[in-house]
């Protein structure tokens, strides 16, 4: 990618494709996506020792075979807002699919549609609105915000998102500015195209901006009142996301949250935060069972699914495997990686005698405290 004259030439074929493990699709995506691009997805804060926590964080519990549960083709079905889908986990906001294929976020949407679950548009999507929605085809979508500095500003971009169709609005509130990302500094990584959500609040177009420039441009200053105001104008149940302490995820709940996002942003953010699976168990005590729990950061296999269901939350979100699949082979390597997700899922049910997702959140859980390799 030349930044200077912001030509990008993302992939553009569409295929399917198999998937071994997820961990072998960033290798695969390096190949295919332009440098900056690349980075700008795989990369995290710093050195990336957040990114490692996040892997290393899954050794710290472990799943215990059981036998004779009299369990055959386990069901992983499962409801979350009054929405079925096809499995506990859902896709995740993530900005700039453009960067990944050249179907932008219609090319996932479409694979999060035909396989079955939630698709999370992000303000800071490539896509308009109506490109995307065309992807889904009548599928249920959430809608993440960055806020706007301007209150009416947010008002507007919440009443095209309900008038989209959303049925949930996700806050993110852990990236007020932009954490270290040590591999876009170096590559001088500014975004090739526009940000047709958010452009009202850039000034014009994020073509050619830094992160930090477009994190700039949007509110520093959030507080309890913002939960308060945006559940009230949407009138749509709130996800608060970044949670990673217990009393954040308390104080959410209390401001009028509908939900709670435990993410650490994909290691993005806070360097040597700690690794968010981690984090996960004393928030889901605190919480209670009072709102619905989505987990994200890190997730790679089944067991780990499992181990976040097991551990309190109630779905997942799927971030970087998903895109590495979309740059791989468009809307239908981003189906590809859903599906394998799902059939590792199922295997993993089948190992630890768990008939449904219930019985995958009810798993005792072996506590490995010191993450030691055998």
């Amino acid at each position: 990618m030349n930044n200077n004259d912001i030509e990008y030439n993302a992939p553009s074929e569409v295929k399917y494709i198999d998937v071994v493990n997820t961990y072998d699709l960033e290798e695969e995506a390096s190949k295919v996506v332009p440098h900056g691009g690349f980075n700008y997805i795989a990369g995290a804060s710093g050195d990336e020792w957040t990114k490692r926590a996040n892997d290393r964080a899954w050794k710290h519990k472990l799943l215990y075979p059981r036998l004779a549960q009299d369990v055959e083709a386990p069901d992983t079905s499962t409801e979350i807002l009054g929405h079925k889908i096809k499995a506990p986990f859902i896709m995740a906001p993530i900005a700039a699919h453009g960067l990944a294929h050249a179907t932008k976020e219609a090319g996932t949407a479409r694979a999060v549609s035909e396989f079955g679950t939630i698709m999370s548009i992000s303000a800071y999507s490539g896509a308009t609105f109506e490109e995307i929605s065309e992807g889904l085809n009548g599928g249920p979508r959430w809608f993440q915000i960055y806020m706007a500095k301007d209150d009416q500003q947010n008002r507007d971009i919440l009443d095209e998102a309900k008038g989209d169709g959303a049925t949930a609005i996700i806050l993110t509130a852990d990236s007020t500015v932009s954490g270290n990302r040590d591999r876009d500094v170096k590559n001088k990584f500014v975004y090739p195209f526009g940000m047709p959500i958010v452009q009202r609040y850039l000034r014009g177009t994020a073509e050619g901006m830094s992160l930090n420039n477009i994190y700039g441009a949007s509110k520093q200053k959030i507080s309890p009142r913002d939960i308060e105001e945006i559940a009230a104008h949407s009138g749509l149940p709130v996800f608060v996301k970044g949670i990673q302490h217990p009393e954040d995820a308390d104080m959410a709940i209390k401001a009028g949250a509908s939900g709670i996002w435990v993410s650490n942003h994909g290691a993005r953010q806070l360097y040597e935060a700690p690794g968010s699976f981690d984090t996960l168990p004393a928030i889901a005590e605190r919480v209670n069972k009072r709102v619905p729990i989505v987990f994200d950061s890190g997730v790679r296999r089944g067991e780990h699914v499992a181990k976040a269901l097991a551990s309190g939350a109630d779905v997942v979100a799927l971030g970087r495997p998903v895109l590495f699949g979309l740059a791989l082979g468009g809307w239908q390597g981003a189906y590809s990686v859903l599906d394998y997700f799902q059939k590792d899922l199922t295997r993993v049910m089948q190992l630890t005698g768990s008939q449904n997702v219930e019985d995958l959140k009810g798993l005792d859980l072996f506590d490995n405290p010191h993450g030691y390799e055998y």
